[in-house]
């Protein structure tokens, strides 16, 4: 089973359906996490439950569809930050806070909707997909050490990484203590060479993560 069934050849009405079905689940998932069904999905949306399952026959086909559409929104948001940045850390730093949200909901996917995400592994879109980021990762990286931005030690690879790390949501934290833009800033600081940029938000105490 594989998911790559993008809405190019969709007349206009079925693309907008297939778009008002997915930003539906994407709320649903935020705000409830895996429990949600089909079902939630086309009360959200407004439209009919069969409308939902001709498209999406059950819901690791829609988790699919999700992870394959925040996936090219991922890319396209890189390709355009190496395209139009002056510099290779500006368009890195673009990537990343640009980014913060479709990321996070990558992961949440995969460790929320285990079998879905293991049938898109071998997925060609998702490969090919997966393979253009990491292109584009790897230019914008490639530049900025030429300019001497970051350091000299690391590699692109270090530097996907430590995204994945720094995103991937910790179980059991109060609200609000978890925040992935103020860890993100102080990834990117580390990778600079030059001085530090100020952090948002707060840092957490250990009164705040002392939880049962």
């Amino acid at each position: 089973m594989t998911a790559t069934d993008p809405a190019a050849g969709l007349r206009a009405d079925a693309r907008r359906n297939r778009e008002r079905l997915l930003a539906a689940a994407r709320g649903l998932i935020a705000e409830h996490g895996p429990k949600v069904s089909l079902d939630d999905v086309a009360r959200r949306a407004g439209v009919g439950v069969g409308t939902v399952y001709r498209r999406f026959p059950h819901r690791d086909a829609l988790i699919q569809a999700i992870a394959l559409d925040d996936l090219r929104r991922v890319v396209d948001t890189a390709q355009a930050a190496e395209a139009e940045e002056p510099d290779g850390w500006g368009a890195l730093r673009r990537f990343v806070r640009t980014t913060t949200a479709d990321l996070l909901l990558a992961y949440r996917l995969s460790a929320w909707f285990a079998s879905a995400w293991d049938a898109l592994r071998t997925d060609p879109e998702n490969v090919r997909l997966r393979r253009s980021l990491m292109q584009a990762l790897d230019r914008m990286w490639s530049r900025a050490q030429a300019e001497g931005a970051v350091r000299p030690d690391l590699t692109s690879g270090d530097f996907a990484l430590l995204l994945a790390r720094v995103l991937r949501p910790l179980p059991n934290l109060p609200d609000g203590v978890d925040d992935p833009e103020r860890s993100l800033a102080i990834v990117l600081d580390g990778l600079r060479t030059s001085t530090p940029t100020p952090l948002p938000g707060r840092g957490p105490t250990a009164d705040d993560l002392d939880v049962p």
